[in-house]
Formats: structure tokens, C-alpha cells, sequence
């Protein structure tokens, strides 16, 4: 609490311009090499008294519908309020699998490129899932592309009205996936992997660590491709460098 209040004593500024998001920008002090998230965001007053009943803060900023929760670690980013409200067994299901599917969105594509490619053996059963034919692009080429574009779709889909929205999303991905193929930019199995990355993705409650873990992926693939399963290995390593030189806002491990 001391730390807490002298962080907020420090700032500098007459007014806050963009709310909590300033306040929390002013007293964790983010660097944008580590993108990982230091504060939870909620509207729910369980999930308050929650975290007010493990000790830990809770910062509410005027104007602003938000509560900050303060301080955080990873796991905390990876338990949703619904889990509680399951039986115990149901709700760790619901838990083990958020980490299962982490672990495949950092994975998934790092791990396809190096099996097409031939660095990593792969089982006999598995060979109707890579491409027995010539493609036009390489796949981290293909897989660096269908990382923007899908990034791009969530941008649009946020201006797009929501009477419209559901059905153009589903329209757009049809025609452009089947598009992309018929014209040789893609093959089935990158579209396939980013779009079972897409669907995982949505697993995690919290928006921030979904991006971390995107750009996560991406360096383990650039670190594929450019050195294969070394590339890959030390990709992963400064990973965890990051993630473990992470600090939250009172400065303990995150």
C-alpha cells in the first residue's frame, strides 16, 4: 500500500487524458519490450472482493467504470470469474484447459513450419497434414501474412455495425480463405493452423496477454525460420528472459 501511494503521489500531471489507462501507464512504468500485462481491468464486484479477500489493491480512478487490481502475476491473467462458479473439478477443467491452449497458440505454428521443413521428425500418420505439392510463398511467409490479416479482420470487425457483423465476418472469411487458396498465395494447412489460433485465442479473458502471447509466436517462428530448431530454441529462451525480467507494480516477481 505504501509503495502503491507513493507511486500515485509521483505523478506529474493535472489530468489523466486517456483515465485508468494513463494512471497505469504513469506508475508501472511500461517498457514496450515486454508487452506483458502488469494490471487486471474489471467491472465485476466479486471479482473486486475476490482479490481484495487473496490482499492484494484494488485503485479506482474518477470517471472511469473500471476497477485496476494491483499487484498481478501471469496466473492471475489465466483464471476467469466463471471458473468459481463451477463445481471445483469442472472449474479446473475449465482452467487446465486455458493452459493447454496457451501453450498450443505459442506453439502450433513454430512447431508446423519445422515439421514441413524437415527439421523435426514427424510420424508417418502425420503426413497428410503437411503439402506433398509446390506453394508459391514460404509458410513463415504465408504464416507472417495470415497473422496481419487476421489482425486486420478484428480491426474491421470492430467498425462494422453489429447488426452486420456476424454475418460479414463469416461471408469475409469464406471468400477470402477460399480466395487465398484457389489463387496460390496459401495452402489449406496454414489457414487451417491460423484459424484453430484464432478460436484458442478467445480462450484467454484477458485482451493484453493474448497479445503478448501473439508476439511471443511470432519470434519463435522468425527464430524458426531464419535457424530452424535452434533458431526456434533460442527464440524461446529470451521469452522467458522477458517474462522472468517481468516486474509487476509493487516490483516482486511476475
Amino acid at each position: 500500500l505504501k509503495i502503491v501511494r507513493e507511486k500515485i503521489g509521483k505523478i506529474r500531471q493535472d489530468t489523466l487524458t486517456v483515465g485508468d489507462q494513463s494512471l497505469v501507464e504513469a506508475i508501472t512504468k511500461s517498457r514496450w519490450l515486454r508487452p506483458f500485462p502488469k494490471v487486471r481491468y474489471t467491472q465485476s464486484p466479486d471479482v473486486v472482493a475476490a482479490h481484495l479477500t487473496e490482499g492484494k489493491l484494488v485503485v479506482f480512478v474518477d470517471n472511469s467504470p473500471t476497477a485496476i487490481m494491483i499487484p498481478t502475476c501471469i496466473f492471475d491473467f489465466l483464471q476467469d470469474t466463471d471458473d468459481y462458479y463451477f463445481p471445483i473439478a469442472t472449474g479446473n477443467y475449465f482452467r487446465i484447459l486455458r493452459m493447454l491452449n496457451m501453450i498450443a497458440v505459442i506453439f502450433l505454428t513454430p512447431g508446423y513450419l519445422l515439421m514441413a521443413e524437415g527439421d523435426i521428425p514427424t510420424h508417418p500418420r502425420l503426413e497428410f497434414f503437411f503439402p506433398d505439392e509446390g506453394y508459391s510463398m514460404p509458410l513463415f511467409v504465408q504464416f507472417l501474412l495470415l497473422e496481419l490479416a487476421i489482425d486486420g479482420l478484428k480491426l474491421a470487425s470492430l467498425n462494422t455495425p453489429s447488426a452486420l457483423g456476424t454475418s460479414l465476418s463469416v461471408v469475409g472469411a469464406l471468400i477470402l480463405g477460399q480466395f487465398a487458396v484457389d489463387s496460390g498465395w496459401f495452402i489449406p494447412q496454414t489457414i487451417l493452423c491460423m484459424a484453430v489460433l484464432a478460436l484458442a485465442g478467445f480462450t484467454q479473458p484477458s485482451i493484453e496477454l493474448g497479445y503478448a502471447i501473439k508476439f511471443m509466436r511470432m519470434l519463435i517462428l522468425v527464430g524458426a525460420a531464419a535457424l530452424g530448431v535452434w533458431g526456434a530454441l533460442a527464440a524461446l529462451v529470451i521469452n522467458f528472459a522477458v517474462l522472468a525480467a517481468t516486474k509487476n507494480v509493487v516490483g516482486t516477481s511476475y
